[in-house]
């Protein structure tokens, strides 16, 4: 299985032994708002939906943390910075600011955060539980090679590159110049339970070959990519809960 790769965090973040030190705010005044109150909101909705409360308060407390400090790990691996005025694009960003498209979906699995983080972090096995994934091929160096399906049959290629990691909390990666589509991720685990269960929080955030033209087409031919992400990661739940590495390819 390939092994945690270095790589270079978004300016102004400095690593401290397996985590690290948050940089300068990426979250504007309005978004730290609508933060805390939907962070304050989940929290004390958690307390009548005892059965979702594992998900809802480490939801709510996130939000509430990304309002205190400005600072949103999300943002910062999908290079979205929208503090002050002069706000820039990261230059780790392959997505221009307002033109993406961007899907979020999380599940939570009967397995612990490190053996679901290495397993993802082995790119090659993307494929096994994302089924518009036709192959990615590892390229060294945090490189891979993408090759996904398109609409109604095509095959759309990219080069990407892993350009944050906290081993085994996040793994962010972005497309690379020239790519056919656009794209930046991230995948994050969070362990709850006491550690037996973790959160996996995917976020996707990419421009379509005909912008938002382009997406309305996908969904067209059902490539809707909110539903693909969530069935994503169903797949991916069923894969750890079970045999680990059991091709569900029907």
């Amino acid at each position: 299985m390939q092994g945690s790769m270095d790589a270079s965090l978004p300016d102004g973040d400095v690593r401290i032994g397996s985590g690290y030190r948050r940089g300068p705010p990426n979250v504007g005044t309005l978004e730290r708002i609508l933060s805390a109150a939907a962070g304050v909101a989940l929290i004390g909705y958690s307390y009548q939906r005892n059965r979702l409360r594992p998900v809802l308060v480490p939801l709510g407390t996130g939000l509430v943390a990304r309002a205190v400090t400005g600072n949103c790990p999300v943002s910062r691996a999908l290079g979205r910075n929208t503090a002050g005025p002069k706000a820039a694009r990261s230059p780790v960003a392959s997505v221009h600011r307002g033109q993406g498209i961007k899907v979020e979906q999380s599940v939570i699995i009967d397995r612990p955060a490190a053996e679901l983080y290495a397993y993802w972090r082995d790119f090659e096995n993307l494929p096994r539980f994302m089924h518009h994934v036709e192959s990615v091929t590892s390229m060294g160096a945090g490189r891979s090679h993408w090759a996904v399906k398109g609409p109604a049959g095509t095959q759309i290629e990219w080069d990407a590159e892993v350009h944050n990691e906290i081993e085994p909390e996040l793994i962010a990666w972005r497309s690379l110049p020239g790519s056919e589509v656009n794209n930046a991720g991230s995948v994050h685990f969070r362990p709850i339970a006491g550690g037996t269960r973790t959160l996996v929080r995917v976020v996707l955030s990419y421009e379509p070959p005909a912008g938002r033209l382009g997406a309305a087409v996908a969904r067209l031919f059902g490539e809707e990519p909110s539903r693909q992400v969530r069935e994503d990661l169903r797949r991916f739940k069923e894969v750890m809960e079970t045999s680990v590495g059991r091709d569900i390819r029907p």
